[in-house]
């Protein structure tokens, strides 16, 4: 990162239904309790950060979901993306038998999801969001399970940036997950049909910058199952649930010593609320994970000059100046070989 430039830090929420760590999907009957947990953020708002709430559609239609959301975006400048959980936002069918489906599912591939379906999914999610008074602009996939098939979507349904991109992860087929492995590090602008689409992907970096380009040469079937579990032990991401703060500090630091400009840093709502999650049994679990956040971000303004945007707003800000760019994989939707851009 050049001297004089800021650290631009972009924080977001998945927003949605508890139950979700379990293995199993509800298709029915979710409940999001965990909403009211997000006042908990007001902390972190006073300290300058200006969240992206990305939200399902079984939140954008609980009233008083709704109400809590409108409080921080009123209050707080925070920016309401979607978020989109296909395995139980309507219609779960293209033929109308939606009732004939059991209540909970065990796998919930994306990949296996019709397009026009999917489309009509993305359709119900937008005009539920449109009942806080406007349509979104900023798309998260849930489980990040976005393909390549999914940006001319996306793209119809009036999304203008995306975050559901993680580098250096990748499946070892579609029906398991997508191919993010070659996905840069930075914002970048995804080509799909006459326009386009701003990615701005989860702050991952490798724990040797050579290490994924030494993956390639591989052969493939071998190089296709060690690239699936790279993320495990040669990559660190920016996720505070999964990682103490030494580790935070450790991505970031690499990441801004590479010339990272953009920190993406993001949980889920239900992780703010005792009991939501497995891993966050307690208020105990929850307030650490509070003061976890904090201490971060705190030792982040003491060592860069840091600006806090939502994802619109650094859509608007970087966008002039961010590279368009194609190649293989799920995390661009042009086939035209990609700059080569400096792994952070």
């Amino acid at each position: 990162m050049n001297a004089g430039q800021p650290l631009y830090l972009v924080v977001s929420l998945d927003v949605e239904e508890e139950g979700l760590f379990g293995g199993h999907y509800a298709r029915r009957a979710c409940t999001t309790r965990n909403t009211e947990s997000l006042r908990r953020l007001e902390p972190l708002c006073r300290l300058g950060v200006r969240p992206t709430l990305f939200c399902a559609h079984s939140v954008l239609t609980d009233a008083p979901s709704r109400e809590t959301l409108a409080c921080l975006r009123d209050e707080h400048g925070a920016e309401i993306g979607a978020h989109l959980h296909h395995w139980n936002t309507p219609p779960l069918t293209e033929d109308g038998t939606d009732a004939a489906l059991p209540d909970t599912a065990e796998r919930v591939p994306a990949a296996a999801v019709p397009e026009a379906l999917f489309a009509a999914k993305l359709a119900s999610l937008t005009k539920a969001a449109q009942a806080l008074g406007a349509a979104p602009t900023s798309f998260r996939m849930g489980r990040w399970d976005l393909h390549r098939k999914h940006w001319p979507l996306l793209a119809e349904a009036g999304f203008l940036c995306d975050a559901s991109v993680r580098p250096l992860h990748s499946a070892t087929s579609p029906l398991a997950g997508p191919d993010h492995f070659d996905a840069p590090a930075s914002p970048y602008w995804v080509p799909v049909n006459n326009g386009k689409i701003f990615e701005v992907p989860l702050t991952v970096t490798p724990l040797l910058p050579a290490l994924p380009r030494l993956l390639h040469r591989l052969p493939p079937q071998i190089g296709a199952s060690v690239r699936s579990g790279f993320k495990s032990w040669g990559a660190l991401a920016l996720l505070p649930v999964y990682h103490p703060l030494w580790a935070m500090r450790a991505v970031t630091s690499l990441y801004a010593a590479r010339g990272g400009r953009v920190l993406s840093l993001t949980w889920h709502s239900s992780e703010m609320m005792p009991g939501g999650a497995p891993h966050v049994p307690d208020a105990a679990a929850a307030q650490k994970l509070m003061d976890k956040i904090i201490a971060w971000i705190a030792w982040l303004r003491g060592r860069y000059a840091v600006r806090c945007v939502t994802m619109d707003e650094l859509r608007q800000e970087l966008g002039p100046t961010a590279p368009t760019l194609g190649g293989r994989g799920d995390w661009t939707c042009s086939a035209t070989p990609p700059e080569e851009p400096e792994p952070l």
